[in-house]
Formats: C-alpha cells, structure tokens, sequence
C-alpha cells in the first residue's frame, strides 16, 4: 500500500509538470499562428538570405527560436520550426549554427521576392562580368556577411588575374576598384593588398558607411568574423564608436590606396572589356569593380510643405547636442524609433513620433519593447494613423485619425527610407530579378 501511495504521488508530480508544459507549448504555439497570421500582412516573407526549415529532419526543440537576435522571426508550429515573422530577418545564421540536427540551411529569398534586388551569382558577380555587388546593396545587412563576401569576391578576381600572366598588364589599368568603405568595401580592400593586387577604394563620405550614420554610442550587433590583415574580431556587442575606431585604426595602413570625399558617379564595361569608373574628381580604369555601397541611397521625400526648411533633417548623427526642443520624429521603422529614443533621453527634449500605420510591423523585438516602455513612461509620444501636413517656422500641423492637430516644433526628422540607387546599376548594365544563364554568359567576358 506505502508502495502504491508513493507512486501516486510520483505520477502526480510528474503529470503536474507535464500538463504545464503541455499548457504553456499550446500557449506558444497559439501565439506562433497569431504572429505569423500578422506577419503575412505586413510582408510577403524574407527578401534575402533567410532560413529553409527541413520539416522531416526538425525535431522541435526550440533552440533556433531562442537563439534569434532579431526576436520571433522563427516559432514553433505543429511541433515544428517555422517562419512567423520572415520580414524581420537580416540573416545571422545563427539558427542554422545552433540547429542539433541540421534541420536548417540558410538560402536566398526566391527570385520574385527580389524583384528589386540586383542579380547576382554564387560568386557575388552581377550580370556583367567581372562587376561585383557585396553587403547591404546585394540584400544583407549584417555586418559579417558584408565582410565575409568583400573579402570572398576578392579572392575570385584574384584567381582571375592570377590565371591571366604578367603579359596582360596594361600602363593605368587597375586590377580593381572598390566603390564604398564600409565593411564590406575595407574587407575587400584589405582582401586586395593581401592579394598585392592593385586596387583603390573611392568613398563619398567618411570610413564606416551605414555605420558612420548610426546615433552617437548606437549598440552595433554583430558576430565574430574575420578580417583580411587584421585576424578575428570577436566582439559580439560594441558601440559605433569603437568599431568606427578600429576601421580608422585599419585605414592607417600604408598599403589601403582609400580616397575619401570621392563619390562615384557612373561605371561603364567597355568593348575592351576594361571599366571606366567616372568619379567628382577623375576617371579610373579597371579589370574589375566591387559595389559595396549601401542600399538606402537619397533619403525619400514626403511631398509636404515646408520640407526644405533648414530644421527639417533626414539623419541623426549626434542625438545629445539637441536638448530643450519639441522635436517630431516621422516614420515607424528601426532608425526612426532608435533616434526617437535617442532623443528622448536628453534633457527638456518633447519627442513626438508620427506613423502613418495603426502600430509598429518591422521593428526588431529589443526596439519594440523598449518604445513601448518610453510610449508607457510618457517619454515619448506616438501618433499612429498619422501624416504631417505642412512644416512650418516653430510648429507642425499634422493629420491625425482624420482630424488636423498643431503642434509645437523645434525640429523634424523624417525617417521614410531612401531611394536606392537603382538607375545607377541599371545604367552599369546590372540586371534585376532573374536572369537565365544564357544572358549570363554573353557577359561573363574575363579580362
């Protein structure tokens, strides 16, 4: 009987956490479909690199969920990993890197939901040959993957060169122009001296790229990658400045031939098969040419009265010289809440935000719990279903749920994306969205 009661009381234990597990993996799975039923809304799934699930092989654990930086991109359905929130991922990998059973492989969105994304093959070359498109511009925007594909399509044109002899050398021809310094344009740079290839990197602004545009001590997400020249970086978390530091520490080097305040303004193949890369202040002519530019391009207009006024402002560089102003923040992405806090934490600032949506789709999970926290605190104020009407000399009117509303203002910022430098590639002659092989090979013209 002793022997009976003990038992019961086992199973009872045992049932008791069984049926909370049980409880709490339909909760999880119930709010999985929700996430995902919203999701489909907002997007029509990842548009580059992403995670392919094989169902067969996956055994549900859960670790690729945790292990997502990004927050619940991937959930848990029908006892099966899944994509819930596909607009949110940028391509860490890390999913597939944490996977025990190799149930997940990372692919390319398909090609038609690149449609506005250049073509570009395993070897990052875009329909013309020899011209090369690396990081954020090629559709990924984590920093590992710029630097780990500057530094991979540099090893092609070498191979390239390499397989061509002394005899091809030509008075003022350049083995390959770098057009951006950002991280994939120092990888490929530093790529290049290993090489001892003869190359030059032409940047229109400042080292760092998108970066070298994030508020002051913006916590820059990264993973360990490994830098030509340099060795591994392994910091998972630091601020812009300090990686804006260790890129200036890498542009003292003798052999980097980086010419800054240079914007490129045409790259054009000739018959020759040579590129004439037309740049504010000369021409250089090249083997080869390596995009690593951004994708955000002009900063997008609203169309409103009074934008070009001079306290009307597209980017945020250093959030704590703006203190004691009623500032509006417009737009509902990552940039515009990040600046939005930014701002809110100077002192005597009144931080405003306008979305023209109901609520926010396409932040980062860290980003939309703390703009929910400064929404609750009252250190910010967000206008959803909102639109400023017209900007004017210390204030703003702006349409709010269908009513006009005058608010007071000191400055604005306008967060609506930018225009991608699309006709820049379409006039290079790069094609977009897909492209079959027998376009590619009339070409691919090595040189």
């Amino acid at each position: 009987m002793e022997t009976l009661f003990t038992w019961l009381i086992v199973g009872g234990i045992l049932g008791f956490f069984v049926v909370r597990y049980w409880r709490a993996h339909k909760h999880g799975e119930v709010k999985a479909r929700e996430a995902a039923e919203r999701g489909a809304l907002f997007s029509d799934g990842p548009r580059a690199q992403h995670p392919k699930i094989l169902r067969d092989y996956c055994i549900g654990c859960g670790a690729c969920v945790a292990v997502c930086p990004e927050g619940d991109v991937l959930g848990l359905i029908d006892g099966k990993a899944a994509i819930i929130n596909g607009h949110k991922c940028i391509g860490h990998g890390l999913c597939a890197e944490e996977c025990p059973v190799g149930a997940i492989e990372m692919v390319m969105a398909k090609p038609s939901s690149g449609a506005d994304l250049p073509v570009i093959s395993e070897e990052l070359e875009t329909s013309v040959g020899n011209l090369f498109i690396v990081g954020e511009l090629g559709g990924l925007a984590l920093i590992k993957n710029a630097v780990n594909q500057g530094r991979d399509c540099i090893d092609v044109i070498a191979q390239r060169r390499g397989g061509q002899g002394v005899e091809r050398d030509k008075p003022g021809v350049l083995d390959v122009v770098v057009v951006g310094a950002g991280p994939a344009g120092i990888s490929a740079s530093l790529r290049a001296a290993e090489h001892g290839l003869n190359a030059v990197t032409l940047e229109r602004e400042s080292v760092g790229g998108t970066v070298s545009k994030y508020p002051r001590q913006k916590l820059v997400m990264t993973s360990p990658v490994e830098f030509p020249l340099h060795g591994r970086f392994s910091k998972t978390a630091l601020s812009k400045e300090d990686l804006l530091a260790f890129w200036e520490k890498i542009m003292q080097r003798t052999d980097l031939n980086i010419h800054l305040l240079e914007g490129v303004e045409a790259v054009r193949k000739d018959a020759d098969g040579l590129f004439r890369v037309r740049t504010s202040l000369q021409e250089y002519v090249s083997r080869a040419v390596v995009l690593a530019m951004g994708r955000a391009g002009t900063p997008r207009k609203l169309g409103v009265k009074g934008e070009e006024m001079p306290h009307v402002l597209y980017r945020l560089i250093e959030a704590d010289t703006y203190t004691g102003n009623n500032i509006l923040i417009v737009g509902g992405g990552d940039s515009a809440v990040e600046a939005a806090m930014g701002l809110a934490h100077q002192p005597d600032n009144k931080v405003t935000l306008s979305y023209r949506k109901g609520e926010f789709s396409r932040l980062k999970d860290r980003n939309a719990k703390r703009i929910d926290e400064h929404m609750r605190s009252g250190k910010i104020e967000v206008l959803f279903n909102s639109m400023p009407v017209e900007f004017r000399e210390g204030s703003v009117s702006i349409e709010v749920g269908g009513e006009n509303r005058e608010i007071p203002n000191d400055f604005v910022w306008i967060f609506a994306g930018g225009t991608p430098p699309s006709d820049f590639l379409k006039a290079a002659g790069i094609a977009f969205g897909v492209v079959n092989e027998e376009e590619r090979s009339h070409s691919l013209v090595c040189v």
